[in-house]
């Protein structure tokens, strides 16, 4: 995690910990939203994940890699992208 000293000791966290979305396909149903979650939050530095099955998303916190990610999801049977944010 990347952090930058302020003026009096205080912290401010830079971007890569910021709020990621990947777009996961093949998803069908809370199974597979449950197996998905669990694949990314077993990736070393993700703080928090949400899958939105409906959606076809998951929306993770963490200084994880985006290939760690990937990667996981696709081991769990499932492929994912991450989509950019503005």
């Amino acid at each position: 995690v990347c952090v930058d000293f302020l003026q009096k000791g205080e912290l401010l966290m830079t971007e890569q910990n910021a709020t990621r979305v990947f777009a996961v396909s093949g998803m069908t149903c809370g199974h597979c939203k449950s197996a998905v979650e669990s694949a990314i939050r077993e990736v070393e530095g993700i703080e928090t994940v949400q899958v939105d099955l409906k959606a076809g998303k998951a929306i993770l916190q963490g200084d994880a890699s985006d290939a760690s990610v990937l990667t996981a999801v696709e081991e769990a049977g499932y492929e994912a992208q991450p989509i950019p944010q503005a």
